[in-house]
Order: C-alpha cells, then structure tokens, then sequence
C-alpha cells in the first residue's frame, strides 16, 4: 500500500474485508432466524421438475458451528497478521522479513561449510571440486538466467568461458564485478562520426580490424574517422579494460557483427546492465562464485 499517495486504497481494502466478515454473520443469523411455514410432509412447498421438493430441515449443529469458528478464526487471523489494508497485524510479520530469516538460517547452517571456502584463494579454489559443484549451484540460480547454462552467453550477455573480458579477467576484477554489478554504455557517437556514410565507412574499418569480411574501399574511407572511436577502443582498437570498451579487433561481437551491427550500435548507442550481487549473495558465496567463474576460462584442473 505504500506505493499510493493516499491512504484510500488501504482502507478500501479494509472496508471490504470488514464488510464480507460482518455479511456473513448477518447472513447466518437471518437464517437461523427464518421460520418457514411448517409442512406436513416436513417441505417448504416449494416443487421444481414436478417431485423435486425441498425439505424444510434446520442446518445442522455442526456445520454452524463451523461456519462459526471460520468467521472467529479470519476475525483473529487479521488481528496478528496483515490483511486490513495497511494495518500490519499485532505480530509484524511480513513476506520479506519471512523470506529474508530463512535465508539468514539457512546461511547460517552453511557458515562452516564456506569458512573452509574463504580460507583458499580464489584461484586454487577453482580446484577444489566441492567447492565448484556449490559454485555451480550458485551460478545456475542466479547467473544461467542471462549468460546461459553452459555460461556461454548470448546476444547481449558476455561468454564467461572464454579469455575475452571487457573489465579485465583476473578474479579481483570477477568479484568486483559480481559484487558491484557493471553499467557499459555505448554512446550514440553518429553526430561525431560524420554523415551516414561515414558511419558505414567506419563500420567497414572496424570489421576489417578483426578480418571480417568488409568492403575494403570503404574500410580505408573509414580509418581516419575512427579516431572519435579511439578514445575509448584505442588506436588499434585493442580496446580499454579500464572502461569497459570492447576489443574491437579480435572476432567476438557482444551485440551482433556485420556492418548493419555496427552501424546500428554507432547511431543509437548501447546500454547494458550487469546487477549487482552485493546484498542478494555473502561473501563467501561471492567468493565461490568468482571462483567458479574464473574457472570457466582458465581450466584449472580439478582434485576431489
């Protein structure tokens, strides 16, 4: 209810929930007073389908009875817990703070087992074959979403098992990114660049600098427009870890390859995200996970 800038919707939805309670006593104690003319073959009189008759039977102890409890149990139910709008419930008890103590459990339950985790690098880490079957665990629930199962990536999210990394691969720069999470941004740089055909000019030189098939007459047009691109990429387009610029020379596209690509990523930019895990995982579950995903390009070998 806090997402409203009135309290309104809170005790709309208190009203109703007072309102159905109060309808259902009423509705209970209205029929358990309705007397129905008396029969002589115990009916009501009423006839549907020529000899379908209603019986004229009281409802039975039982089920009053529980029709009872269940209005005395919702009535209780919303005393402790929420359910009055944005009344929270004498026990304070909320879905976050239910979740967030599980999870507090069942870190805690896990804290020896990671302690002998911490006490290796990340590096040699990466060997102990416990401690990957937990990363792995760790990286499906929460990294296979956007860089697949085999961490390979796809368009838009980086490949985690090969050698190419935009922020440099050492597991210091791994954990601060898995930490911290990332944001690349790509400017639109078309106005820089010069007119659209300088634009595919440019495209043509930077496909030209990792072998992909180009136009060379255009590729040579587009080498001295390259320069706005060099800031960041650098001269020969090796790229800036620094920044996150992506190696433009060697065959790895991380948003498609191709001169339409290219110029697309030239005219409109790019933008892309990596959340960071800071908050969500520990430490050491953080540092299992660098490990693990350290491991994925360097193939230590692994002992049990």
């Amino acid at each position: 209810m806090s997402d409203f800038t009135s309290n309104f919707w809170s005790l709309f939805v208190a009203g109703i929930s007072v309102v159905s309670i109060a309808a259902c006593l009423l509705l209970l104690w209205i029929t358990a007073r309705k007397k129905v003319p008396f029969q002589s073959d115990n009916t009501t009189g009423h006839v549907w389908d020529e000899d379908l008759r209603e019986m004229n039977n009281p409802l039975p102890i039982w089920w009053v009875g529980l029709f009872i409890l269940t209005v005395l149990f919702s009535i209780g139910y919303l005393v402790v817990y929420p359910g009055l709008g944005s009344y929270k419930g004498t026990l304070g008890w909320t879905q976050v703070g239910e979740y967030e103590g599980e999870v507090t459990e069942a870190n805690q339950a896990l804290a020896p087992l990671y302690a002998n985790f911490t006490a290796l690098p990340p590096e040699k880490l990466a060997g102990n074959a416990q401690a990957m079957a937990v990363g792995e665990r760790l990286f499906m629930n929460n990294c296979a979403q956007c860089h697949g199962s085999d961490a390979r990536g796809s368009k838009g999210f980086p490949n985690l098992a090969d050698a190419d990394w935009l922020h440099g691969g050492g597991t210091d720069k791994i954990k601060e990114t898995v930490s911290q999470g990332r944001t690349g941004q790509m400017p639109p740089m078309a106005a820089a660049v010069g007119t659209p055909d300088d634009v595919k000019n440019v495209a043509n030189y930077v496909l030209s600098l990792s072998g992909s098939p180009h136009d060379s007459l255009r590729a040579a047009l587009g080498k001295s427009k390259f320069g706005v691109c060099a800031a960041c990429h650098g001269v020969g387009g090796k790229g800036n870890p620094a920044l996150g610029a992506p190696n433009l020379s060697d065959d790895i596209w991380l948003h498609g390859w191709g001169e339409e690509a290219i110029v697309a990523m030239v005219n409109n930019g790019k933008t892309n995200q990596m959340p960071a895990q800071q908050g969500k995982l520990t430490e050491a579950q953080i540092h299992v996970l660098t490990s693990y995903v350290w491991g994925l390009s360097n193939k230590p070998a692994v002992t049990p």
